[in-house]
């Protein structure tokens, strides 16, 4: 045989063996070896209905334990209150049964005696005036008392010191004696409310009846913010001499600097002014040493503060009222100008 005939008969016998392994390993039809895109568009929807479904079976799943947990920790919740309240019902009969008959009528007589300075009517009609609620639940009356008490003074801290009336004392008894400052401190603490008050109400009077012109130039914005910065920072100083509570040292010095500013020594009161707030030290700010030798009379640097003075630099509210005092006496020269021209400060 030659050539060309074995290889004719070798290729008509693997066309025989080709269909019957094809047929015995894969009975079904052939694969595809292109998909449409609608065949791909519905297996893409079909898995993600299926995804969808897991999920909302989850989610409702989910639901429902939260729902089961929550109603546990109701049933919990409800069941720890009712112990809680049982158990303090329990405890308050104990007490009361410990306590007996005879202590109800010692408590009223307490109650009787902590409410003579005021009266269970008079707190209620204050309550109502402050806007706060009359009775509260289980309040006793002292207790109404006590509240009422606590709120009236946090309203009266809370007030504008210029807001509350102010001494009735004429312009001639406002005038100081400087004897009066030991004798009768009350009075001098009234008469300086009434002068300070004064200065600023014919201090916002005279800013008040300047021209229009003068009012919305830049100088006069600028005095009107003065004033007003003034009358803030004096807001303490008016809360102390309401109060009484002034240090002795600038209750001392205050009181003289307005003795000489009525008597319309304002150099004399700048000097004072100048010694309360800087006292007589070198070096206000806190040096005590420039160089390296002990200079004579150095021990004096502080005998300014072994007294008590109010350092300018030590106090942020004292520094601020002293500030403004100071811008009263600037004030009164040119409100009430001194006979002597050598009094005026520069």
């Amino acid at each position: 045989m030659d050539f060309a005939s074995i290889l004719s008969s070798e290729i008509s016998k693997k066309r025989k063996e080709t269909p019957s392994t094809t047929t015995s390993s894969t009975p079904d039809a052939p694969p595809k070896k292109y998909l449409k895109r609608s065949e791909l568009e519905a297996q893409r929807q079909a898995e993600y209905e299926r995804k969808q479904l897991e999920l909302t079976t989850q989610r409702a799943q989910r639901v429902t334990e939260k729902r089961a947990a929550e109603a546990a920790a109701a049933q919990r919740r409800e069941e720890t209150k009712e112990k809680q309240q049982r158990l303090a019902e329990e405890r308050r009969k104990r007490e009361e049964a410990l306590r007996g008959s005879s202590e109800p009528s010692k408590k009223d007589d307490g109650d009787v005696d902590a409410g003579e300075e005021m009266t269970d009517a008079e707190a209620v009609a204050k309550l109502r005036e402050l806007g706060h609620p009359a009775r509260l639940f289980g309040e006793s009356t002292v207790g109404r008392i006590k509240r009422c008490k606590r709120l009236v003074a946090a309203h009266e801290a809370s007030l504008d010191p210029l807001d509350s009336p102010a001494p009735l004392i004429s312009e001639e008894e406002m005038r100081l004696n400087p004897e009066n400052v030991k004798k009768d401190p009350e009075l001098v603490y009234r008469q300086l409310d009434a002068w300070f008050r004064l200065v600023v109400m014919e201090w916002r009077k005279a800013l008040d009846e300047r021209p229009l012109s003068v009012k919305e130039s830049f100088q006069g914005k600028k005095a009107a913010d003065a004033m007003l910065q003034a009358e803030e920072y004096m807001k303490p100083l008016f809360r102390h001499f309401k109060q009484k509570d002034l240090r002795p040292n600038v209750f001392e010095k205050v009181c003289e600097i307005v003795v000489e500013a009525q008597n319309r020594r304002y150099v004399k009161a700048n000097d004072v002014y100048l010694k309360l707030s800087i006292g007589n030290a070198a070096w206000p700010i806190g040096v005590t040493m420039v160089g390296i030798h002990e200079r004579s009379a150095r021990e004096k640097l502080h005998e300014n503060q072994k007294e008590g003075a109010a350092h300018i630099m030590s106090d942020e509210v004292t520094r601020k009222f002293l500030q403004s005092i100071k811008r009263c006496l600037s004030f009164c020269q040119t409100r009430w100008p001194p006979k002597d021209a050598l009094q005026l400060m520069g």
